[in-house]
């Protein structure tokens, strides 16, 4: 699992993760509830992109992950496309409360993987899950959309700093996975002639993570 790293210590890897959403379904929150562990009630609309990093030790190695917020207001969405590249980590994130931003999901995940390397990692993410009694898109659909599409999903509230952590640790560990895989790949197929293999397969994070792999074939309560 992932965990604070201390900041004087070196850097093993950079991962560029971006949030990505329609506007005020809560993105600059779970960023600052991540990143500086704070929730404002007061916040107003990212304009443009803002940008926040941390440092976390995962299986021994120091890991800074730069968090990029996108605006989700569409006169942005020309401007914020450009960060998209580079990144290889996403969160694809929509507000419990809110129909309609479940179902701009699909758009948003187009011009994702429009964008961004064909294997960059995302998880969807349904905000705001300290709103149940407003609920109105059953865990069930995004389930559904998740497992169809490839996706990991949890559901959050950065009000309650709920699955927060686990979310981005989900993605981070991923990441870093996949590129030792990369690495491993290299080192054996170096002096032989064969290409490094890029594929990476989706790996279930330990501990007590409600998080639904990708292409899973069951799904975990959440």
């Amino acid at each position: 699992m992932a965990s604070y790293g201390d900041s004087s210590q070196k850097i093993d890897y950079v991962f560029k993760i971006v949030l990505i959403g329609d506007s005020a379904v809560g993105k600059s929150q779970i960023l600052a509830r991540f990143a500086r562990n704070e929730f404002s009630l007061d916040s107003k609309a990212t304009i443009g992109v803002e940008f926040q990093t941390r440092t976390l030790v995962i299986e021994h190695k120091s890991v800074k992950a730069q968090i990029w917020d996108t605006a989700g207001q569409e006169r942005y969405r020309a401007v914020t496309s450009a960060y998209y590249r580079g990144a290889v980590g996403a969160m694809l994130v929509y507000d419990i409360t809110k129909r309609q931003t479940f179902d701009h999901i699909p758009r948003w995940l187009e011009e994702l993987r429009s964008h961004a390397d064909k294997n960059i990692v995302i998880i969807l993410v349904g905000n705001k899950s300290d709103l149940e009694n407003q609920r109105a898109v059953p865990t069930e659909d995004a389930k559904e959309f998740a497992q169809k599409e490839g996706l990991f999903f949890l559901e959050t509230s950065a009000l309650e700093s709920t699955n927060v952590e686990t979310a981005f640790s989900t993605v981070l560990t991923e990441i870093f996975n996949i590129v030792n895989k990369k690495h491993l790949a290299a080192s054996e197929n170096q002096g032989n002639g064969n290409p490094a293999s890029l594929a990476g397969k989706k790996i279930l994070v330990p501990g007590p993570a409600q998080v639904i792999p990708a292409k899973s074939k069951c799904c975990t309560s959440l």
